[in-house]
């Protein structure tokens, strides 16, 4: 499989595992945070071989830079979050660097 492919996979287990921390409120439903953390822990290992292909910095950007904007979108759209006009901005900043970082590595 691609080190693209993991690192697609990372990042869709990382949201998963964030949204879930989200559901457990705290992990006052253990429920949902054993989840997360069986998505977190599932994520490293789809991280590990892309680490292993790509450049550690470009991966833990894509990887964390398309999570924070993943995150923010679930934030507002799953949990009604407001953010400013300056945070929207911030965000997609964030979209563009991982964005470029993709373009600019070497497939």
């Amino acid at each position: 499989m691609s080190a693209w492919l993991f690192l697609a996979g990372a990042i869709v287990l990382e949201v998963t595992g964030t949204f879930l921390l989200k559901l457990s409120n705290g992990f006052d439903d253990w429920r949902w945070g054993t989840l997360s953390i069986l998505c977190y822990s599932a994520c490293f290992w789809f991280l590990a071989p892309a680490m292993k292909v790509l450049p550690v910095g470009v991966v833990y950007a894509i990887w964390a830079g398309v999570g924070i904007v993943a995150a923010s979108a679930i934030g507002i759209f799953a949990f009604d979050e407001k953010l400013g006009a300056l945070q929207y901005v911030f965000v997609v900043m964030i979209l563009i660097g991982a964005v470029g970082l993709n373009l600019t590595t070497q497939h």
